[in-house]
């Protein structure tokens, strides 16, 4: 069982009040995130809508006096909620896997292998039986993907009524507690709300890091940002040639880090947030010399 709360502060949410839409709308996509990224913990596969949600069942405790504050309780199906233990292996990876969700879709990069990819496989070996599958980074991306609306309504009381001023989402674990993503509030809704494409294609170069071959998406890591960043194959790319490229790249990466053979460079529409951070590519050209970009 994991207990995980939304909650405001600032504004009328000091007083016990929040604009009614606006909070019922920050509730319904909070349930929608987490049942979207449980479903994939638990089952391996991406759901669009919440009520698809197999394997576990997400309530909500009463409300606490003297805040805006609510707890959603999931428990997986192989126990009853009055059963359910509090700390659980699968436990601690849907509150991890929520943390990458929320930090990725709000600016804060996670490093995946290093963190949450880290934790499943560790988590496959030291429990063979587990109903846990075998997850992608290419999964995570999606479900990102499919969170996006949901994590931007959670900023609906901060950005359109106004009545609350900061959001936090809150794992609960016995009398401790851990954040959940960063602090929500206006820069994090700037990131997630507003996206600009440049006018003019950049030039880039960088290592594949994950790749899916049904939507065209993955992840290049860049040495100038420092991290890997999301892109899209534009449809003049999507030929054999170019996707050898990309998935030689990824094939070699995986096998040493940051080779030059790996390497590759790109012609690319930079997708910025509002302040100029970069968010995405759409990849136009490709190519495994600067030379013949």
């Amino acid at each position: 069982m994991i207990e995980i709360s939304l909650s405001f502060t600032g504004g009328l949410s000091d007083d016990h009040e929040i604009d009614l839409y606006d909070g019922a709308q920050a509730l319904v996509g909070f349930q929608r995130s987490l049942a979207i990224t449980t479903h994939l913990i638990l089952n391996g596969e991406v759901i669009t809508q919440a009520p698809k949600l197999k394997g576990a069942t997400i309530l909500s405790r009463p409300p606490e006096d003297g805040s805006w504050k609510t707890t959603a309780v999931i428990a997986t199906t192989i126990f009853t909620l009055g059963t359910a233990p509090k700390d659980t292996p699968i436990g601690h990876l849907i509150s991890s896997a929520y943390d990458y969700v929320v930090s990725e879709s709000l600016g804060f990069h996670v490093d995946y292998d290093k963190s949450l990819g880290q934790q499943i496989e560790e988590h496959r070996r030291a429990n063979p039986d587990s109903l846990v599958p075998a997850l992608r980074e290419t999964q995570f991306d999606s479900v990102i993907e499919k969170c996006e609306t949901a994590l931007r309504d959670l900023h609906r009381p901060i950005v359109f009524s106004e009545t609350a001023h900061q959001g936090r989402i809150i794992e609960r674990r016995g009398s401790t507690e851990k954040p959940i993503g960063p602090p929500l509030d206006w820069n994090t809704w700037g990131y997630i709300a507003h996206t600009h494409q440049t006018d003019t294609p950049q030039i880039f170069e960088g290592w594949v890091s994950s790749y899916n071959m049904n939507t065209f998406k993955g992840r290049i890591y860049i040495n100038k940002e420092g991290r890997p960043i999301p892109f899209q194959l534009s449809e003049e790319v999507r030929g054999v040639v170019s996707v050898g490229l990309i998935t030689s790249s990824l094939t070699m990466n995986a096998r040493q880090r940051l080779i030059d053979t790996g390497k590759r460079y790109f012609s690319a529409f930079r997708n910025e947030t509002s302040n100029g951070r970069l968010k995405s590519l759409l990849i136009l050209r490709i190519s495994d010399s600067i030379d013949t970009l």
